[in-house]
């Protein structure tokens, strides 16, 4: 297991799902976390459940909002006084957005998901810039998809997959332009895991049996395997790693 007990880490979408499971693995490696959740007050309290109270930050934001962006932000790096590691996690994936749909839908889902799956991590990854070259390096851990290398299955989820790409190139860009700085930025793209997002976007696809016929291993990635990773890059230990795209997807995608 990673020491992080130095670590100051910001863990988007902490409530449920990949982000629950991150925020528990970073608290058990001894890392300081703060979550940010939008409504499920009750998870992010279940998935930080075990870290001690000194040790965990619970922070509300809607990431529609940039002005609560920036006061997540603001709030966050006020609680000790730096951010070690940011993990942008958070994302909507939805489906009534297709090319059939009207003008007004296809309109409101482009403009929900590049808010929140692009336009707030963005802000989030400037504001950690920002203040990584002040403290002399920082960690930033984005959490793609393998959408954003191949597009989705989907057409409904089109605004997705160019999100998951969207944030995928200015992480990357990040890393390309501040690595002198001890600024390192890493790209986690997983397939299918076992999230209720996951559950629904099988459900428009025939189902789970359907979708597992298509996975090399046959089965979902669990998401302690996704935390298992960002712990590690959390640490710090492979610096020259910096500016990769790491696919976790049990070799259903291999490229």
């Amino acid at each position: 297991m990673q020491n992080l007990a130095d670590k100051v880490v910001l863990v988007t979408g902490a409530s449920k799902g990949i982000g629950s499971a991150i925020a528990r693995a970073l608290g058990e490696a001894g890392a300081r976390v703060i979550a940010q959740y939008g409504s499920d007050l009750a998870g992010a309290q279940s998935a930080t459940s075990d870290i001690p109270e000194d040790r965990k930050m619970l922070l509300q934001a809607d990431l529609s909002d940039m002005g609560a962006v920036e006061a997540l932000w603001s709030a966050a790096l006020g609680w000790r006084g730096r951010i070690d590691v940011v993990v942008n996690n958070a994302a909507v994936m939805l489906w009534d957005g297709g090319i059939d749909e009207d003008d007004a839908a296809w309109d409101r889902v482009w403009s929900e998901t590049l808010q929140v799956n692009v336009l707030a991590p963005a802000r989030i990854l400037r504001n950690a810039v920002r203040h990584f070259r002040q403290s002399k390096g920082g960690i930033i851990i984005t959490i793609s998809s393998w959408s954003a290398q191949r597009g989705s299955t989907d057409p409904d989820t089109i605004a997705y997959a160019a999100s998951k790409a969207a944030i995928k190139a200015a992480t990357q860009t990040l890393a390309r332009g501040y690595a002198k700085e001890n600024i390192f930025t890493y790209v986690v793209a997983p397939g299918v895991v076992q999230t209720q997002m996951s559950e629904n976007f099988a459900a428009s696809q025939g189902g789970a049996a359907a979708v597992n016929s298509s996975l090399a291993m046959g089965e979902w990635v669990p998401p302690r395997e996704i935390a298992a990773l960002v712990t590690f890059l959390a640490s710090g230990e492979c610096r020259h790693l910096s500016g990769a795209t790491l696919d976790v997807n049990g070799a259903s995608y291999v490229r």
